[in-house]
């Protein structure tokens, strides 16, 4: 049973990424697993892995484009990599990346924090047309108070500039903030930048070797409430 934690007491705000955490980036293919044929799992891990790697290098290299053209050309890599040459179904997998589904616990999750009066926010690589598609198609429009995407900085997380960005926006202290994130390396960088951060290991994945710990982590988010010691 998930228990209060003293250290989210003071929490005003709660952030959240999108991918991975709210959204299941694997919900694309699995639209389309029958039409992608029995490389289906492959074709999706490779696409995933592309998009944040290109993500990371792109930083590294001062070259940002959106989270869109990023997540195009990372599926290019991946059909090759599965030997497809399928022009509509690339379109079709595109199109799905706009309407993924939401984990089973989200909503009801959100709600819970809505109703005990925290800001609630997504902060995203994501574009956003992306992220607006992704909310309006998962029915979460009103549980969500702020869309914040890294265009409005021009960086790809995990650099400061993204989590400054959900300080400065929603006005709250990056140390009051609750950031929770699906992905290791994300989560690294919010405890790093100083906010309190859930780490939600949806794949029980191993802790990251990185600057920034988080103070929690969650198999999903339907513990979080507990967590704030909403009931």
């Amino acid at each position: 049973m998930t228990t209060a934690d003293d250290r989210l007491a003071h929490v005003r705000a709660c952030v959240f990424d999108a991918y991975g955490t709210l959204f299941d980036v694997h919900s694309a293919v699995g639209a389309y697993k029958d039409e992608v044929g029995e490389r289906h799992a492959e074709l999706s891990a490779v696409w995933r892995i592309k998009q944040l790697e290109y993500t990371w290098l792109r930083s590294l290299m001062r070259s940002h484009t959106d989270f869109w053209q990023v997540t195009e050309q990372a599926l290019d890599y991946a059909l090759q990599a599965v030997s497809i040459d399928n022009g509509d179904l690339k379109q079709q997998l595109m199109q799905a990346y706009l309407h993924l589904s939401a984990f089973p616990e989200v909503a009801d999750t959100l709600a819970k924090l809505k109703k005990a009066g925290y800001k609630t926010g997504i902060l995203t690589n994501g574009s956003p047309k992306m992220i607006e598609s992704a909310v309006s198609s998962a029915g979460l429009d009103e549980y969500i108070d702020y869309q914040l995407s890294v265009e409005s900085v021009g960086i790809f997380k995990p650099d400061a500039k993204v989590y400054q960005l959900a300080v400065d926006t929603l006005d709250v202290p990056a140390d009051q903030i609750c950031f929770q994130s699906s992905n290791a390396w994300d989560a690294a960088g919010a405890a790093h930048f100083g906010m309190k951060v859930v780490w939600v290991n949806r794949y029980a994945q191993p802790a990251e070797n990185l600057p920034g710990t988080p103070i929690a982590e969650l198999n999903d988010l339907s513990g979080l409430p507990a967590l704030l010691g909403l009931r």
